[in-house]
């Protein structure tokens, strides 16, 4: 019996799957979005400001994602990116905390 061998890594494709998680998280990120500033436009002024916080986190978000997908291949690439989008994540859990406490 011959011994078994294992095919050949692809040493591109854990840099694609990275870039299309990033992908992947700025399309979240816009869904959300989008579900939050139609919630928080039926809320008068409070809520066109909460939008307009919605709309900056979804803009930060979107674009360290974009900047991440696009430097995956690059050595060294990565730092504060992963820290800076948790927070936009907490921000937009915090508006969306903030249109229900204040019942929108």
């Amino acid at each position: 019996m011959t011994g078994f061998r294992p095919p050949a890594r692809d040493p591109g494709l854990p840099a694609e799957r990275t870039r299309l998680a990033w992908r992947r998280t700025g399309l979240t990120a816009t869904v959300v979005a989008v579900l939050t500033v139609r919630l928080a436009l039926t809320g008068g002024r409070v809520g066109a400001l909460l939008a307009a916080l919605t709309v900056l986190c979804w803009g930060a978000t979107v674009t360290l994602c974009q900047r991440r997908a696009a430097a995956t291949d690059l050595p060294g690439s990565g730092g504060r990116t992963l820290a800076a989008v948790s927070l936009c994540a907490v921000g937009l859990a915090l508006i969306g905390t903030l249109l229900v406490v204040h019942g929108v």
